[in-house]
């Protein structure tokens, strides 16, 4: 038995006022033909000598037995089932409109009834797949007020973002792996991708920089990082480059940019489409040192306003380039005969 509080009121049991303990058991009971053992919690009336359960906690501890057996049969628990719900604040009565079941049926499974298997597949992958989610909700849009459709896919959204950048960053660190233990590819840090986008934003807010697109941009980073490791022996980011016809590429280039966080948009640029990166609201960047940003600045003064042609040309001139055969990882030691300083 374990005292959860003591309270002075009025006591039901011996209907006097004086302290009234609540306190917590653990009981062993079957459900549906299945032992299970949970905690309850009871009011303790020491005038008595007896314990008792008010109407409260009969509710409650009726739950917390359901709870106990979802556990044992690998379901989901009340608890989680609201968890679930509130990650896109949706109400009971719409979550219900959006899987297709009875309009109590969340209620029902957030407190005393316990939800089959094939519901409980279903609320799980609710819970894992906000893209899902958001498909669910565009069927049912008509069906919702404005002002809730909005709400939720608001909140969808965002889970969606935060999923997607979840899967990019796990398989973007994932290339980077090998690369761990190897200074002459990662510039001798630890790839951040928070500096990263911290150093694009850097680049696209700032004035003195035009027409970022690209392959300008994966120039400007490059030299960003030699530069740093020519003046101080490490890069900023721990980006590992490679060197392709139009300079230096950072591996997983692809999946970088596309994070949510980093915004660009398309331009048909009559033979392809161009990939325009533009400045964000946000100009704190949290993750770039004072130093980290006077190297970007010396960046910016060289390469800021010319071409991309001229960045590659000018690239193209590096020992970091002319040193390493096409494809093959740049090596940081080719930093210290920079061009720029």
């Amino acid at each position: 038995m374990k005292v959860l509080k003591t309270e002075k009121r009025l006591c039901p049991c011996c209907m006097e006022e004086h302290d009234v303990q609540t306190i917590e058991v653990m009981e062993e009971n079957v459900f549906k033909g299945t032992p299970v053992e949970f905690s309850a919690d009871y009011t303790y009336c020491d005038r008595a000598d007896e314990t008792y359960a008010e109407e409260h906690q009969i509710s409650a501890n009726d739950i917390s037995m359901k709870n106990a057996y979802r556990e044992k049969m690998g379901l989901l628990t009340s608890h989680q089932i609201a968890a679930i719900r509130a990650r896109y604040g949706i109400s009971q009565s719409d979550l219900c409109l959006l899987l297709g079941w009875g309009a109590k049926t969340i209620t029902r499974y957030e407190s005393h009834q316990v939800q089959d298997i094939a519901h409980d597949t279903i609320l799980r992958k609710l819970g894992s797949d906000p893209e899902w989610f958001l498909q669910l909700l565009q069927v049912k849009k008509d069906s919702l007020s404005a002002a809730s459709y909005a709400k939720y896919a608001e909140a969808g959204t965002v889970l969606f973002e935060q999923d997607h950048d979840l899967y990019l960053k796990s398989a973007i660190m994932a290339k980077y792996a090998r690369f761990l233990h190897n200074p002459e590819a990662n510039g001798g840090k630890t790839l951040s991708l928070d500096t990263v986008v911290d150093m694009i934003w850097y680049y696209a807010n700032s004035t003195m920089v035009t027409n970022l697109f690209l392959v300008k941009l994966m120039g400007m980073l490059w030299y960003a990082d030699a530069l740093s490791y020519k003046r101080r022996g490490h890069s900023i980011s721990g980006l590992v480059y490679r060197a392709l016809p139009m300079g230096a590429v950072p591996v997983a280039s692809e999946s970088i940019v596309n994070l949510s966080t980093i915004h660009y948009e398309e331009i048909d640029m009559g033979n392809g489409t161009g990939y325009k990166f533009l400045p964000t609201e946000n100009k704190e960047y949290h993750y770039l040192t004072s130093e980290d940003q006077e190297i970007l600045d010396a960046v910016i003064q060289r390469f800021g306003r010319v071409s991309k042609t001229e960045i590659v040309e000018t690239m193209h001139q590096e020992d970091a380039y002319t040193e390493t055969a096409p494809h093959d990882i740049i090596q940081f030691k080719y930093a210290q005969t920079l061009s720029i300083s």
